[in-house]
């Protein structure tokens, strides 16, 4: 293939302005969802939500708000390391999914929800908006953006990264939340991460 060719596909798989912006917007749509369904059966995830959790659990603060500041320290690093545009796009899906978090209980009720059910499902709803995300050079902050930077300069695999860590975090929670929901959040974990490591993987995707 030419060097032209190279770049007009380049340029035809640019993403606009609108493109990230709908792509944020939907990701974080589906995360609030997927937190939802954890917050409801008492779950817990990885990363800075899953600190977010942990720190809900513990204190009853809302936690939009906790996930919110448990993100600042790391703009620093995404903007060290992914550059201005990644850091207002993940500063974006934050502040978004801080919202919608927030408004979630003003749309949603749950009159019964079964804990296994809400672990498979919500790790399945984030891991897609986590893919959303990823696929126009955003993320979710603080750990996303460790695992982001290794996998474009280690060529370590996102998913697989994000899972031992996730699981690490999750399996610290044993102060807080009993063994049983452990398990289920281990569960949702392994779903949310294999969304991730099956379909983002290096050279896969060409949008940028």
């Amino acid at each position: 293939m030419s060097d032209d060719a190279i770049t007009g596909e380049a340029a035809a798989n640019r993403h606009s302005v609108f493109d990230d912006a709908q792509a944020i917007v939907t990701g974080a749509l589906f995360i609030a969802l997927g937190v939802a369904l954890f917050a409801q059966a008492g779950l817990l995830t990885g990363g800075t939500a899953g600190l977010a959790f942990l720190i809900h659990y513990a204190t009853g603060w809302r936690f939009g708000v906790v996930f919110f500041v448990v993100n600042l320290p790391f703009y620093w690093l995404a903007l060290r390391t992914m550059g201005w545009t990644f850091t207002l796009k993940t500063f974006c899906a934050i502040a978004a999914l801080s919202l919608f978090s927030e408004l979630m209980p003003l749309v949603l009720r749950f009159d019964f929800l079964q804990p296994v059910y809400a672990g498979v499902m919500g790790g399945c709803l984030i891991g897609a908006g986590l893919l959303m995300l990823f696929r126009h050079r955003a993320s979710l902050g603080g750990i996303n953006v460790l695992v982001l930077y290794l996998q474009a300069h280690r060529g370590w695999r996102a998913g697989k990264v994000q899972m031992a860590i996730d699981c690490l975090i999750v399996l610290a929670a044993f102060a807080l939340v009993e063994p049983w929901r452990i398990a289920v959040s281990v569960l949702g974990a392994v779903a949310l991460n294999l969304v991730v490591a099956v379909n983002h993987r290096p050279g896969r995707y060409l949008g940028v």
